[in-house]
């Protein structure tokens, strides 16, 4: 079971306890979080005179903003990782299909060599006989 850990950060120039299952490291990075947004803002012309309310609630804004912005980064990564996934298993679909294809014409070629070198002993044969044949004709001719 996770252990709920306590840790005092300093917020806003003012000293908070912070507990949680995080570890302390992480709350001081969130705490530090805080503090560079409260900087950001008081930066801002106008912003000390507003009241605490109002720095409180922008403060909550610039969260939110903050959020929304990086959830809306995930998403996009997240929809650029589906359709890399997607294409990366088509492209592995179709280097299968050509492997495949590849396998059939090595196949084709192979029987196309055997049945070639089976016809050019045929035509050997047919040469042969031919020339053979030839003579014949021609002692019958002489005779």
């Amino acid at each position: 079971m996770a252990v709920k850990n306590t840790t005092q950060v300093l917020i806003d120039g003012k000293i908070v306890t912070l507990s949680g299952y995080e570890s302390p490291e992480y709350l001081q990075k969130v705490a530090s979080y805080l503090n560079q947004k409260i900087s950001e803002l008081s930066q801002l012309s106008g912003y000390n005179r507003l009241s605490v309310d109002t720095k409180h609630t922008l403060l909550a804004l610039n969260i939110a903003d903050d959020y929304f912005k990086a959830k809306n980064q995930v998403d996009t990564l997240e929809e650029d990782m589906e359709s890399k996934d997607r294409e990366n298993y088509d492209m592995k679909h179709d280097l299968i299909a050509a492997e495949l294809q590849t396998k059939d014409l090595r196949k084709e070629l192979e029987e196309q060599k055997i049945e070639n070198e089976r016809l050019r002993g045929e035509k050997n044969e047919l040469q042969r006989q031919l020339t053979k044949t030839n003579e014949e004709l021609e002692e019958l001719l002489k005779a």
